[in-house]
């Protein structure tokens, strides 16, 4: 039984037994695809759903609605993890509407998937060719080693607090950018290289008040190139994070942009806390740039930070 630190409702669901429903492309499942499945879960459903998928690339482009929540796609096997892949792009879709994985339900849970936008590389001669892979929109989300593969915005963090733990995320510009608030742990944020300029970080916090802010704790920044920010200002108080990351050259000396907006460095909150590696070296940071100290720090390093004691489970044991 699960216990009663838990959101009530999220109790109700554990302990009411789990509905296991089955995808896979060989036809052995209740259904081929996963649209299918997400499909089957019933509007306003109370029970945690989780859906096992079996190895293969699908080519859809999945939502799971507001209204569906407590839903788990499940790898069923972790050496051969599912690929969900579309190539939706912002032209076609608008940006945040382009990504392959859209969730805006509550208490979603992935592990052992992978998520990718195959839409092409950007070359910044076009309008609209920023192509999500993940929109995570739902409250309280854990995505335990999944991966997530594009150019520019293949994470859209959007609101909401999250857990990403032993994942693997990778891009050009603005590969992790919204609002949201959330917990990043040994997962690795790989920079991919040929670009003049990239980009980790766009967070959307627009005043200080606002809760958001990305806090990433363990996770190696790798990629080379000299040519990376760990963020930059997209909006005026935007919020990161990295503490104990193991960072890369792939950094540039100064660490962070504020976009042209100098006017941002006052509300912006930048921070950096006994990170190593190459491009961690604080001798040439940004001005605007905090060195945290560790009472400072203490905040963004707990799993309290995305209140985690209320709603944070490991995933399920299948």
């Amino acid at each position: 039984q699960i216990n009663g630190t838990l959101d009530p409702s999220l109790m109700e669901a554990e302990n009411t037994g789990v509905e296991i429903i089955e995808v896979s492309q060989d036809g052995k499942g209740k259904f081929k695809t996963i649209s299918d499945a997400v499909k089957h879960v019933k509007i306003g459903n109370t029970k945690r759903v989780v859906i096992k998928i079996g190895p293969g690339e699908y080519r859809e482009k999945v939502k799971v609605e507001r209204f569906k929540s407590f839903v788990t796609f499940y790898g069923t096997d972790p050496k051969n993890r599912p690929t969900i892949t579309f190539a939706g792009t912002a032209a076609e879709y608008g940006t945040v509407d382009s990504a392959t994985l859209i969730v805006e339900s509550d208490y979603f849970v992935a592990k052992n998937i992978i998520v990718s936008n195959s839409a092409p590389r950007p070359n910044g001669k076009k309008k609209g060719e920023q192509a999500v892979a993940l929109r995570i929109s739902g409250d309280k989300a854990a995505f335990y080693d999944c991966k997530f593969t594009g150019f520019q915005d293949t994470v859209c963090d959007d609101k909401g607090k999250h857990f990403f733990k032993d994942c693997y995320i990778e891009g050009t510009v603005d590969f992790i950018f919204g609002a949201a608030r959330s917990l990043y742990l040994n997962t690795e944020l790989h920079v991919l290289s040929g670009d003049n300029e990239a980009m980790i970080v766009a967070h959307a916090r627009k005043n200080p008040s606002e809760e958001g802010g990305y806090s990433f704790v363990h996770c190696p920044v790798t990629g080379t190139g000299g040519h990376a920010v760990l963020g930059r200002v997209w909006f005026e108080a935007a919020r990161a994070i990295y503490s104990y990351c193991t960072i890369s050259d792939v950094i540039k000396p100064e660490g962070w942009s504020d976009n042209n907006k100098p006017q941002a460095q006052k509300t912006i909150y930048f921070a950096e806390y006994m990170n190593t590696g190459p491009g961690a070296s604080l001798a040439k940071r940004a001005p605007f740039a905090k060195k945290l100290t560790a009472v400072e720090a203490t905040t963004f390093i707990s799993l309290e930070y995305i209140d985690a004691g209320k709603w944070l489970l490991p995933p399920p044991k299948l």
